[in-house]
Formats: C-alpha cells, sequence, structure tokens
C-alpha cells in the first residue's frame, strides 16, 4: 500500500491539509472555553497540520518552528507543561536562525511554558528575551502582535 500512487494530487492535498488544520485550530484556540472533547481534537489537528507540513516541499527550519510553537501553545492552553515546553524546546531550536519576530515567539512559548511547570526564573528570562527581541522587528503589525502576548505572560509574574 505504501508504493501506491494515489489518484489525487498528494503536493496539493499536504498543502491543503497543513493550512486547514493550522487555521482550526486558531478557531478552537480562540474560544473561551473548550470542551475535554475539543481540547483532544485540537491536539490532533494541530499534530496532523505539523505532519502534513513535513512533507511539503517548501517546509523548513521557519515553518516546523510555526508548528511546534502551535504546538506549546496548545498544551499550555490546555495546562500539559511538559508537553507544553517539549514543543517551546523544538520550536526554540528550529528558530535560532530566524529573524526576531519568530525567535522572540519562541522564547515567548519558553516563557509561557516555563510559567505553566512553575520554574519561574527561566520563564522571566525567556519573557525578558522575547522582549528585547521585539524592540528588533521592524513591521510595527508583527511588533504589536507580540507585545500583546507578552503582555499577557508579564502579568503572569
Amino acid at each position: 500500500m505504501e508504493n501506491q500512487t494515489p489518484n489525487f494530487d498528494l503536493a496539493a492535498a499536504h498543502g491543503w491539509f497543513s493550512a486547514a488544520h493550522f487555521n482550526r485550530v486558531w478557531s478552537l484556540l480562540d474560544l473561551p472555553q473548550r470542551t475535554p472533547e475539543e481540547g483532544e481534537t485540537m491536539i490532533s489537528l494541530c499534530h496532523s497540520s505539523l505532519a502534513h507540513w513535513r512533507e511539503r516541499p517548501d517546509c523548513g527550519p521557519r515553518q516546523l518552528g510555526i508548528g511546534y510553537w502551535q504546538l506549546s501553545r496548545v498544551y499550555a492552553v490546555l495546562g500539559q507543561a511538559a508537553n507544553a515546553r517539549h514543543y517551546a524546546n523544538l520550536c526554540l531550536s528550529s528558530s535560532a536562525g530566524e529573524t526576531p519576530f519568530y525567535l522572540a515567539y519562541a522564547h515567548e512559548a519558553m516563557s509561557r511554558a516555563s510559567f505553566l511547570a512553575g520554574q519561574t526564573e527561566a520563564a522571566r528570562r525567556h519573557l525578558a528575551e522575547a522582549h528585547r527581541l521585539a524592540g528588533l522587528i521592524e513591521e510595527p503589525e508583527d511588533r504589536k502582535l507580540l507585545e500583546q502576548d507578552l503582555a499577557i505572560l508579564d502579568g503572569w509574574e
């Protein structure tokens, strides 16, 4: 079965599912409250999005970092500190050579996961680095988006 050629455009399917599942995760993240089933759906969709991204020819460290960041956020929202930290670490590793926007969001994920795990010192360190990097972001809309997320974490101290 593995060697059979599907009767559809596999690359297009990976492109569609990677984006569609990513966006569906956002619709669930935006809910003020989620049922346990919606939480499980969010996890499944997020992993699916990343799995489809991995199959795309245009997948690189940036796309992996974004996928890892979203997984970290999903697990943080669901209160799963260890999983949130695991994917935040992967996000940080993938984002090492990225622009300040992506690297700052990797530190935002590390801060969020660290706060959730009760690792306040590490959380503050990553939050400070995210704030520093925010100052290097040239695009005002990108900087504003990040600063809004960081303001939430500032309140966690």
